[in-house]
Parts: structure tokens; C-alpha cells; sequence
């Protein structure tokens, strides 16, 4: 399965037009526990697919205000070695030890990394966007036909973790998306009421 074409700048977009395909993705979509998946993965043109798709998202600005890290099996492992070693010298509980095993599973992981910054548009906007980027790699990686798992664990916030996988100064961890294939079946979980979290104006 390969992308189509790329579109021609200035060129006319087709219009929306109903995919019951799409609908029934959305509507089952379901992030699967990142120490489940295995082999396969994404082969580096599918991974070049998914991250072309993932950048396909809302910018206000045109500011592109974040950045890929891809990372396989063996970067993973390395890291994760020196996180736990990072972890017993900061006197972290053992479970900080344990989630690591969510970092070192997948065959495959993209890391996206917020680099917004102050200037004419909103950080937060900016973030919004770095936000909107990892959800259109998951939806891109479904499409392909692999399962994922977005997820971020203490080394994502620790400033010292976070320097290990190349996050700079003024940059945030927007996720860790790990790919490749579910080692057990992806389970319906509880979904809110949004009915209630609705309000509808005339």
C-alpha cells in the first residue's frame, strides 16, 4: 500500500466525501498496551508514509512547531538501561524501573517532540499541533494495519530522562508512539458520556 501522489501547492483538494472505511476505524479505534507489540513493524517506507501523514495536520501559522526522533529496537534499549540506572540514583519508586518495559517492546517508536516557542502565534496553539501530530500518526499506523500506543512515563518530563533522546532546552515530549503488531486482542474499554460534556448553542 503506497501514499498517493503528492497534491501540487495550489492545487484543488477533493472535496470530503462520506468513507464508511474511515467511520468504522474511528469508531473502533483503540491504542493497544505498548509491552504488546512485536514484530512487525513498519518498514522504513511505511514509517516515511506514516510520518508524511502525521505532519499533514492543523499549524496555525505554518510554524511546523514540533520534530520526528525514530527510534528501533536496539537506541530503545540502550536508553532504557540508562534510565534505570537514572532512576534508582534519583531515588524513584521501583515502578519507575518497570514502566520501561513500555519503552523497549515495539519494534519500532517515533518520538515527537513539541518545539514550540513564543512568537506570533499562541505556545499553546503550537502545542495543540504537536498534539494533533502524534494523533494523525496512530490513525496513520491503523491505517497500514499496525497497532500503537501513545503514551509519555516520568522520563518524558524529567529534564535529565528527557536530554538522553535528544530533547533540547525549551522543547516538551509530546509522546512516544510505539508501533507494530498487538500480541493480544485490542479490548473495548469505558468511553465517556458525551452527551454531558456537550453543550449546544442555538
Amino acid at each position: 500500500m503506497t501514499l498517493p501522489p503528492p497534491v501540487e501547492l495550489g492545487a484543488a483538494l477533493p472535496a470530503p466525501s462520506p468513507s464508511p472505511e474511515m467511520l468504522d476505524r474511528l469508531a473502533t479505534r483503540r491504542s493497544s498496551p505498548a509491552q504488546a507489540l512485536t514484530v512487525p513493524g513498519p518498514d522504513p517506507d511505511q514509517i516515511a508514509d506514516i510520518l508524511t501523514l502525521g505532519a499533514r495536520t492543523p499549524d496555525h501559522g505554518k510554524l511546523t512547531p514540533w520534530r520526528f526522533v525514530v527510534m528501533g529496537t536496539e537506541t530503545r534499549a540502550g536508553i532504557a538501561e540508562r534510565l534505570a540506572v537514572m532512576a534508582t540514583r534519583k531515588g524513584l519508586s521501583p515502578k519507575a524501573v518497570a514502566v520501561l518495559a513500555k519503552l523497549t517492546a515495539a519494534p519500532t517508536t517515533v518520538l515527537v517532540i513539541s518545539t514550540a516557542a513564543p512568537g506570533a502565534k499562541p505556545v499553546w496553539e503550537q502545542e495543540l499541533s504537536a498534539g494533533a501530530v502524534c494523533m494523525n500518526i496512530e490513525h496513520a499506523a491503523s491505517a497500514l494495519g499496525f497497532a500503537s500506543s501513545w503514551i509519555t512515563d516520568w522520563y518524558s518530563y524529567d529534564a535529565d530522562a528527557a536530554a538522553l533522546f535528544g530533547v533540547t532546552e525549551g522543547e516538551k515530549v509530546a509522546g512516544f508512539i510505539h508501533i507494530g503488531t498487538a500480541t493480544e486482542p485490542l479490548l473495548e474499554r469505558d468511553r465517556p458520556n458525551v452527551a454531558s460534556l456537550t453543550t449546544t448553542l442555538p
